[in-house]
């Protein structure tokens, strides 16, 4: 299918990674994952020859078609049907199954009505969600979705996650969205210092494994330095020695000779905190009978009321396009209610991050520029402090906005929220260009904010982590949901194949909230009583590992200085030892990787049985 073989690619002073042998198989499903800058986009541009390798090969089986989500934005057609039906295969006659394309665009959550419209009358979010629609219908046999989730609402993603595990053919998926792609791979490659590593199964298998190979070696490389310290310090001591030459001069070679480890250089990611200004009360803002249309005859928002409590936590979820983002411009005081009003308590102070308000930034600034326009007491250290957070450490806090990636400009804004005082975060779609892990930074820099939060969101693992309160747009509707995501899954969902079904027990009946509690809390204690002998295990295997390492540096040293004069008995049974201690480490490094596989399993197995339940 597709073979890559001995892959380098860099830029300038940036090795992004080495060495890369991997192949996508038949029906495989693949994940990749990696921190933002890393290498993911640049793999999939060398896999369709956008760009070239340093070194190495991608060698990919004759007739099999690469198709890939395109960012360019030209349409030949007058309406947007037509243009989808371009990309349609051609059967016998010259035919094309035309009903696949209206299929595909209805799940993408285009309407009828928008079939015939023209294309450039799309906005931008639009616009990619028809390239994708012409991606899918024309039935490549390897599919490049490179964060196919930011321009679809949650609807759409899950008429996506449907559609991707009923794919025939092969898939390489990269998402900043861990839940969606858990659901829809069956490998994960992984990209980390450099280095490329495919796993069957999910990314938390991978990141297990990840942490778990960079813990030994720490210990290791710690344990290292202790016994060079030691040999340096016996070295020092004796070496003027007469008596003790020979064993100082083993002791130097023994040093020569050894593999050094390397400690493992810190990994750039998002580390944040909101900056919190106390409130006293208990309301920050109420919403009066709020109504907003751009045009008379057609609101968006209608005599919707609801309080903002000083630790809400309110997302506002729905289709794209019915007013969401509105609602959030309306709270922020960028728009005008055309009836109604929203009021804020004296001491509200508000920090807005939206999607077009990296517009609002200086191309010719720079990016400490730019945090220092919004940060109180203008102090360099704080605002190259939040740079460093967002990313831009050291002089890379002095690049100008107008040479940044969208990407990049998005971490800048939300530097700028970071850095300005509030007690009210409003959140339009703040996961959108940040990776895996930024995304789960995110996410517990705003369980710790402790003040209220209004967000939009189109990732369903946020939703459920964070918000106890909801904003539906529901077709042309808006009211308020008391409750989490997963309340509202349960006793409304979105309508889609994949509405949850009330939890229930044993003999089929509903259960209460209370009774669910109960029955989570059970399954978790379950969890726990089984993975702590694992943890156990894990934690006394890598003990045993490091001692044995330890011992091996000992009895290599210790077998080079009596082999000094020939390899007596004594030689001979060290060797012997040496060896079944080495045996008995790569024992070791197995019974460890078992241990690990049976922790994910038990993690799995728990994981959908709390899925069960709701």
């Amino acid at each position: 299918m597709l073979q890559i073989t001995g892959l380098s690619k860099g830029y300038a002073d940036q090795k992004l990674f080495e060495d890369v042998n991997f192949s996508v198989n038949a029906g495989e499903r693949i994940g990749i994952v990696g921190r933002n800058g890393h290498g993911k986009s640049t793999l999939f541009r060398l896999i369709t020859g956008q760009e070239q390798p340093d070194e190495g090969t991608i060698l990919i089986s004759e007739h099999y078609k690469v198709g890939h989500l395109s960012q360019h934005l030209k349409f030949t057609s007058k309406n947007i049907l037509d243009e989808v039906a371009l990309a349609l295969p051609e059967l016998d006659g010259g035919w094309k199954e035309t009903y696949k394309a209206e299929a595909i665009l209805q799940g993408l959550g285009f309407s009828q009505e928008q079939f015939e419209l023209s294309p450039d009358k799309l906005s931008g979010g639009f616009q990619i969600r028809l390239n994708l629609a012409k991606l899918l219908v024309s039935e490549p046999h390897l599919l490049l979705l490179d964060e196919p989730t930011n321009y679809l609402d949650i609807l759409s993603m899950r008429w996506l996650v449907r559609f991707l595990n009923s794919w025939p053919h092969e898939l390489l998926l990269i998402t900043h969205d861990r839940g969606f792609m858990d659901s829809v791979t069956t490998h994960t490659v992984a990209i980390h210092r450099s280095q490329v590593r495919k796993v069957a199964g999910s990314t938390s298998k991978v990141y297990e494994q990840i942490e778990l190979e960079e813990e030994i070696h720490q210990k290791t490389y710690e344990n290292q330095q202790k016994e060079i310290e030691k040999t340096e310090k016996f070295i020092r001591r004796f070496r003027a020695k007469a008596t003790k030459a020979s064993a100082v001069q083993s002791r130097i070679k023994a040093l020569d000779r050894m593999d050094k480890l390397e400690s493992l250089d810190e990994v750039s990611t998002l580390d944040f905190e909101f900056n919190h200004v106390p409130f006293s009360g208990k309301i920050i803002a109420e919403v009066k009978d709020l109504s907003f249309g751009y045009k008379k005859d057609q609101l968006l928002v209608k005599d919707l009321s609801f309080t903002i409590h000083k630790d809400d936590r309110i997302a506002v979820i729905g289709k794209n396009g019915r007013g969401k983002t509105t609602l959030l411009n309306l709270l922020a005081g960028e728009l005008k209610p055309v009836a109604g009003e929203v009021s804020f308590s004296t001491n509200t102070e508000m920090s807005y991050f939206g999607q077009t308000n990296v517009d609002r930034l200086h191309k010719e600034s720079s990016i400490e520029d730019e945090i220092l326009s919004v940060q109180p007491e203008r102090n360099r250290t704080i605002a190259r402090s939040i740079c460093g957070a967002m990313m831009f450490t050291g002089d890379l806090a002095l690049k100008k906005i107008g040479v940044l990636s969208g990407g990049e400009k998005s971490r800048v804004l939300l530097g700028k929220v970071l850095v300005s005082p509030a007690n009210l975060l409003l959140l339009d779609e703040p996961t959108n260009h940040l990776d895996m892990y930024s995304h789960e930074a995110l996410i517990d820099a705003i369980d710790s904010f402790p003040g209220a939060l209004v967000t939009v969101t189109h990732s369903e693992e946020m939703l459920s982590r964070v918000a106890n309160r909801l904003v539906v747009f529901d077709d042309e509707k808006v009211f308020l949901f008391e409750g989490g995501y997963d309340d509202f899954l349960r006793k409304i969902g979105w309508g889609d194949d994949d509405s949850p079904t009330k939890s229930t027990n044993q003999s089929g009946s509903s259960l209460s909230k209370k009774e669910l509690r109960k029955l989570k809390a059970d399954i978790n204690k379950r969890k726990a009583d089984e993975i702590k002998p694992l943890e156990k295990q894990i934690k006394k295997t890598e003990e045993e590992i490091i001692d044995a390492e330890g011992r091996v540096e000992e009895m290599t040293a210790e077998l080079l200085e009596i082999t000094k004069n020939g390899y007596g008995e004594e030689a001979s049974k060290l060797s012997r030892t040496l060896q079944e201690t080495r045996s008995s480490i790569e024992e070791l490094y197995e019974n460890l990787e078992a241990l690990a596989e049976d922790r994910s399993k038990v993690e799995k197995k728990y994981e959908a049985e709390l899925a069960h339940v709701g």
